[in-house]
């Protein structure tokens, strides 16, 4: 069993940036693909950034441009570098891996806090 570990979550001030990080006990080669989700306060839970194993990557339309994702292989991490944030991107944000069909694993989750 795979276990997922967000780091990097914090405060910051509308227009800064954050890393958020994903560390995983075993190999991110075992997943198909690994992701960046979020969760605010009474929504549902939304797909920020993805990775597959051949690095194709895709964002949500309110990231791309300000959003990266990225892994290293070799350290097993996963990492979201967050630039020009804004509040409406205040949410608990969570580490996913996935393999095909539909077999995920998910982090504990790292809260992101922007204020105006």
């Amino acid at each position: 069993q795979v276990q997922l570990v967000e780091s990097g979550g914090g405060l910051v001030q509308a227009g800064g940036s954050l890393r958020l990080s994903c560390a995983a006990s075993g190999s991110i080669l075992s997943f198909d693909a690994m992701g960046w989700y979020r969760q605010a306060p009474g929504k549902q839970r939304e797909l920020v950034a993805g990775i597959t194993s051949g690095g194709r990557t895709n964002y949500a339309d309110n990231v791309k441009g300000r959003f990266t994702i990225s892994r290293d292989n070799a350290k097993n991490t996963v990492s979201l570098q967050m630039n020009s944030l804004k509040p409406e991107d205040t949410a608990v944000y969570y580490c996913n891996g996935r393999r095909f069909p539909v077999v995920d694993y998910w982090g504990q989750g790292t809260q992101v806090t922007v204020s105006s």
